[in-house]
C-alpha cells in the first residue's frame, strides 16, 4: 500500500493584501516542514497514528496557526484549547477540550486513547490527567503573542467573537493533519485554540470525534476547519464517511456535497481534508482559501498552498 498524507492550518476568507510575501512564505515552509514531519514516519513505514500526531504537534509548535503555541485569546485572557485523534483500524479515538498551558494537546488527545478507558476528557480533569502521564506544560508566556492579544484587547468589552486574525481575515484557525500508511491504516487528528474573545466555556468541533475529526478504514480520514458550531450540527467529518459507505460516493464527491452543498445551505464556512483508504487526497474549501500541503508515495512532492 502507498502512503498518502495531507495537512491544513485553517481555512477563511483570507485577505491577500494583509498576508505580506515574507509573512506567506513563513506559512508555506511551516507547512512544508510538518508535512516533511509526517511523511519520514510514513516513508519508514510507521504507523498512520504516529504520522498525523507528530505532524500536529509540529503545527502546535508554530505560533503562525492557531493551536498550541500560537492559540488564541478567551474573553478571560487565557488559552484553552481542544484536540482529537482517531484511528481508522480500531475506531478508537481520544479527545481533550477546555484545557490550558498543555503544550500539545494532540499528544494528551493520544494519550487518553492509548492509556485510559475513556474517549473525551475535559477542563481541570483533563490537566489532571495530563500531569499523571508526564505530558509537557508551559507557562501563560510561551503561549503569548502580541497580535493574538491585540485581537482580544480590540472586542473584549463586546459579546462580538472573531475566528482568527482580524475583523478583515476571518480565519478558522485549527489545525489537522490525516494518513494512510503502507499497512492500509487511516488517522486523522485535529488541534486548535477556538474563537477570540470566546465565553462561557464554549467548546468548537475540533475536539468532538464525528464532527471534526472521524476515520475508517473502510472509507476514509477527515480533519475539519471552520464554524465549529455548523460542523457540529452537520457532523461533517462522519457524514463525509457514511456518503462513502452508504451511497458509494468517492472521498471527492462526498466531500464536495458536505461542504460546497449542505454546510453552504446552513451558512456554514470552512474546508477539510480527507484521505480514503486507496490513498486518495481530498483538499475541499468552500471559503476564499485554506492552509493545506499533501504529499503522498505516488507523488513524493511536498505540495503547499493557500487560495
Amino acid at each position: 500500500m502507498a502512503y498518502s498524507l495531507a495537512i491544513h492550518g485553517g481555512a477563511g476568507t483570507m485577505s491577500r493584501a494583509q498576508l505580506t510575501p515574507e509573512k506567506e512564505l513563513l506559512y508555506h515552509k511551516a507547512l512544508e516542514n510538518a508535512l516533511k514531519v509526517g511523511e519520514d514516519y510514513l516513508i519508514n513505514g510507521g504507523s498512520a497514528l504516529d504520522a498525523v500526531e507528530f505532524t500536529v504537534r509540529y503545527l502546535e509548535n508554530v505560533d503562525l496557526f492557531n493551536a498550541g503555541k500560537g492559540s488564541v485569546f478567551g474573553n478571560d485572557g487565557k488559552h484553552e484549547m481542544e484536540a482529537s485523534i482517531m484511528c481508522g483500524r480500531t475506531l478508537n479515538a481520544g479527545a481533550v477540550a477546555g484545557i490550558k498551558n498543555v503544550k500539545n494537546p494532540i499528544q494528551l488527545a493520544r494519550t487518553i486513547m492509548v492509556e485510559s478507558e475513556y474517549v473525551y476528557l475535559h477542563g481541570i480533569g483533563a490537566e489532571n490527567f495530563a500531569k499523571n502521564y508526564h505530558i509537557p506544560f508551559e507557562d501563560d508566556f510561551y503561549f503569548f503573542t502580541q497580535e493574538r492579544f491585540n485581537q482580544l484587547n480590540a472586542i473584549r468589552d463586546s459579546d462580538k467573537v472573531i475566528l482568527d486574525h482580524t475583523d478583515v481575515d476571518y480565519k478558522f484557525g485549527t489545525v489537522g493533519a490525516v494518513a494512510l500508511d503502507k499497512l492500509g491504516n487511516l488517522a486523522s487528528a485535529t488541534s486548535t485554540g477556538g474563537l477570540t474573545n470566546k465565553k462561557y466555556g464554549r467548546l468548537g468541533d475540533s475536539s468532538i470525534i464525528g464532527a471534526g475529526t472521524y476515520a475508517n478504514n473502510a472509507t476514509c480520514a477527515i480533519s475539519c476547519t471552520g464554524y465549529g458550531e455548523y460542523f457540529i450540527r452537520s457532523v461533517v467529518a462522519h457524514d463525509i464517511s457514511c456518503l462513502m459507505e452508504y451511497k458509494n460516493m468517492s472521498l471527492q464527491e462526498a466531500s464536495e456535497v458536505v461542504v460546497k452543498d449542505k454546510l453552504v445551505k446552513m451558512g456554514g464556512e470552512g474546508g477539510i481534508i480527507g484521505v480514503d483508504k486507496n490513498g486518495n487526497i481530498s483538499l475541499t474549501f468552500n471559503t476564499e482559501g485554506m492552509y493545506r500541503g499533501y504529499t503522498s508515495e505516488k507523488n513524493p512532492k511536498l505540495v503547499t498552498k493557500i487560495f
